[in-house]
């Protein structure tokens, strides 16, 4: 049975996403389904200097079979429940397939740990973790959602991929292998993989410390992300240890439709969110909405964008110390069209690039080039300096954002910097203090502001929720 703390949380509340978000769904916060069954852990987490783990006789314990025949013989429209019992509050799995109709609930206080053993993620022998040459890197999602419908993860529990715990035998984490090798001859398995999943839910779960990207989702119709963590350490390039590399939060593409993402805290060693117009039909109808971005990449869209973006709204989005805060990056080799993309009520603070629009994110040759057009940003305050990138790629791949209510709120805005270049930028009725130079083909259209931007920014920046 579920905790009466857990149903009660899970009760339908009447929260709808705003009336003009671009998710063509009515999108309600998820319920928990009711329990098919229920496992109750065997195994206790410890600290491992800053991360939970197994003691080295747990890590023998793996509940992969009992909880994927949980899975497999659970009835559409219910829920496999895994909780603590007592002192022991943690599950140990290899890869595992989430079924049509069926959730699996992480119940609060509860971790379930990735296993460490890289041969339990092998696609093919040897082809997961330091991979030898000839040899393709392949690994198994952690949790795969492929050619299903109407599945979640759920529950205030915990999702741990252990990237970085030193692995018996090795000597050294999944992080360090993935810094040594820079995607050469390394696979790193991803937390969560959803392909073809229509009506795939993400609620109330933590997914942290993956190895590669946390959550993908690709031609789907139909993904709702609400009240979710996802979270790795934050990326120190120049450090000895930089850890989390390559942690994307969560990336829809490849012919994904119909999303929202919305209520969520993100932290991670790469894009935040990272909306990919990949594969065939891109991405097009999504929603961000009331969410936290600390330390990352930003809200990105690209680098790939050649199957297009578009049908993009962002809105009430705070971005406290990000690398980068908006972001639209391609280049001319898998650049293309993006389009109808509305930033609004948006508050960065902290971040060296606050607005980061490139054409040239990895080189300038190449057949597919891209445009950005029909951008909106609408109400966006910008504190603490940084660089402000309008960079479009030539005369007739342009950048074209409207600037409606875009301030830098500093009293010395000297402390931004510009690149700009093949631009046309529109001020709207609310105006802008942002005024890029114009000698490298930009244009600038209407009536710029002297406003310093939202006086409310400085509320909406909330700590972490431990």
């Amino acid at each position: 049975m579920l905790k009466s703390s857990l149903l009660a949380s899970a009760t339908l509340i009447l929260a709808t996403v705003p009336a003009a978000a671009q998710d063509a769904r009515h999108v309600t916060e998820p319920v928990i389904p009711p329990a098919c069954t229920t496992l109750q852990a065997g195994l206790t987490a410890v600290k491992d200097g800053a991360y939970q783990s197994l003691t080295l006789a747990d890590e023998a314990k793996p509940d992969t079979y009992r909880i994927q025949r949980a899975i497999d013989s659970c009835d559409r429209g219910k829920a496999v429940v895994l909780k603590a019992a007592g002192a022991a509050n943690a599950f140990l799995s290899g890869p595992l397939k989430l079924r049509s109709g069926v959730t699996l609930v992480v119940d609060k206080g509860t971790t379930v740990f990735a296993s460490l053993n890289f041969k339990d993620f092998d696609v093919t022998p040897g082809s997961c973790g330091i991979v030898r040459p000839g040899i393709k890197a392949a690994c198994k999602p952690f949790i795969s959602v492929d050619d299903v419908s109407d599945a979640g993860i759920m529950g205030d529990g915990v999702l741990d991929g252990r990237a970085g715990i030193t692995i018996p035998g090795l000597g050294v984490s999944a992080w360090d292998i993935a810094q040594k090798y820079e995607g050469k001859e390394r696979g790193l398995f991803r937390m969560v993989v959803a392909d073809r999943a229509d009506n795939f839910t993400l609620y109330r779960i933590t997914i942290k410390n993956s190895q590669n990207f946390n959550v993908t989702y690709n031609g789907g119709d139909g993904f709702t992300v609400w009240g979710v963590k996802v979270e790795a350490p934050k990326r120190e390039p120049r450090s000895a240890r930089p850890l989390s590399h390559n942690t994307d939060g969560i990336d829809p593409g490849n012919g994904a439709r119909n999303i929202t993402i919305t209520r969520s805290y993100i932290r991670t060693g790469d894009d935040n969110i990272a909306i990919k117009g990949s594969g065939r039909g891109g991405v097009t109808n999504m929603t961000v909405s009331h969410n936290h971005f600390y330390w990352g990449h930003g809200m990105s869209i690209g680098s790939e964008t050649y199957a297009g973006v578009s049908n993009i709204l962002v809105t009430d989005l705070t971005l406290d110390g990000t690398d980068s805060g908006i972001r639209i990056k391609s280049s001319a080799d898998r650049g293309g069209l993006v389009e109808n993309v509305r930033y609004e009520d948006v508050c960065i603070r902290n971040s060296p690039r606050p607005i980061e629009l490139t054409t040239h994110y990895a080189g300038r040759s190449g057949g597919r080039l891209p445009t950005y057009r029909a951008l909106t940003f609408k109400d966006v305050t910008i504190s603490g300096g940084g660089e402000i990138s309008f960079d479009g790629y030539d005369n007739d791949h342009r950048i074209q954002p409207l600037l409606d209510g875009v301030f830098l709120s500093d009293a010395e805005t000297a402390k931004y910097k510009y690149i700009a270049a093949h631009t046309d930028i529109t001020y709207g009725a609310g105006g802008s203090n942002i005024a890029p130079p114009t000698d490298n083909d930009v244009t600038l259209t209407g009536a710029p502001g002297k406003a310093t931007g939202s006086a409310s920014c400085a509320s909406r920046f909330v700590p972490w929720p431990e």
